[in-house]
């Protein structure tokens, strides 16, 4: 259960941290990222596998942060969409 618990908790960071980009289309494909890759791997039992796809899940949020940052530091003008 520690697992189950873990990978949540994974889940959460990184819808999270996709919702900090100010990009419309950048916020939107990482959120949809995230749950694409989440609902791709929702029936996995093998342990081992789980805890290389936590540890890949961990490196993908640092790196999710570091972009969150860099495109809140170089923002753009918001889309009419966006409005």
């Amino acid at each position: 259960m520690a697992a189950r618990s873990e990978v949540l908790r994974l889940y959460r960071s990184l819808l999270r941290e996709s919702i900090n980009f100010n990009n419309y289309n950048y916020r939107l494909y990482a959120i949809r990222k995230v749950r694409d890759c989440f609902r791709e791997h929702k029936n996995e039992t093998d342990p081992e596998r789980i805890k290389s796809f936590i540890t890949k899940g961990q490196q993908n949020l640092e790196s999710l942060k570091r972009q969150t940052l860099l495109n809140n530091i170089y923002g753009t003008s918001k889309l009419v969409i966006e409005s």
